[in-house]
């Protein structure tokens, strides 16, 4: 999964390993696979002078695959992978926004949160808190972008997971990591955050601009949804 350790790669070489259809399993991948939140990229694969969009893509048992838009490629093709940047972009910025909002959310009322999901067009987070209306959650986005705008260095490193969460706070997760896990990625935005993820995020906070407030829901005892836009 190349993206872990490089967001910004656009545009790989690959192996197809298996076909099932529709669905190719490559021997590396830029895209990313849906889940904790983030959906899955699109773009294409090429072999040689055809193009096979690659519309979802997904962990299944254990292996990223990618579903693309018509049969054809083989166990044992190189194609060309290319990611739809623009949309990955947008998420990649969504999702370090969504973290700093997670931090300044925790330290404000000590919550955690409960679900989360991003979008080109709008994202959420929902949170353990009791509370929040329009005028605190307006707040919260205000001190959110008062911390983008520090232009802080976003970070990733992998440690053992022993090692890991002896860091203070590095699950911001209502229902904690998977069990299991020997290793866990961290991401660390300036000295202001660090949490244990495994999606994409840009290399500055400078790079997200400023998100907007978009609406908060109830979801039931302690449980609100924030919204917000880029």
């Amino acid at each position: 999964m190349l993206f872990l350790t490089d967001s910004y790669l656009r545009e790989f070489e690959a192996k197809i390993v298996s076909v099932e259809g529709r669905l190719v399993v490559l021997d590396k991948t830029a895209f990313y696979p849906s889940g904790g939140g983030q959906p899955s990229d699109y773009g294409e694969l090429t072999l040689e002078n055809f193009v096979y969009k690659v519309v979802s893509v997904k962990k299944i048992s254990g292996q990223v695959t990618h579903e693309v838009d018509k049969e054809g490629l083989k166990a044992g093709d190189s194609v060309s992978g290319k990611i739809d940047w623009e949309r990955r972009y947008k998420l990649m910025r969504s999702h370090t926004a969504s973290h700093i909002l997670s931090e300044v959310l925790f330290r404000a009322e000590g919550c955690l949160c409960t679900g989360n999901q991003l979008d080109v067009e709008k994202s959420r987070e929902d949170v353990s808190i009791q509370e929040l209306d329009e005028a605190k959650a307006k707040r919260f986005i205000a001190e959110t972008n008062a911390v983008i705008a520090k232009n802080l260095p976003i970070s990733v490193r992998f440690m053992p997971t022993e090692e890991a969460l002896k860091i203070p706070q590095v699950c911001k997760l209502a229902k904690g990591l998977p069990p299991g896990l020997k290793e866990l990625r961290i991401v660390s935005i300036g000295d202001f955050d660090v949490q244990a993820d495994g999606g994409t995020h840009v290399k500055n906070t400078s790079e997200i601009g400023e998100i907007s407030f978009a609406g908060t829901e109830n979801k039931g005892k302690n449980n609100r949804r924030m919204y917000f836009t880029l």
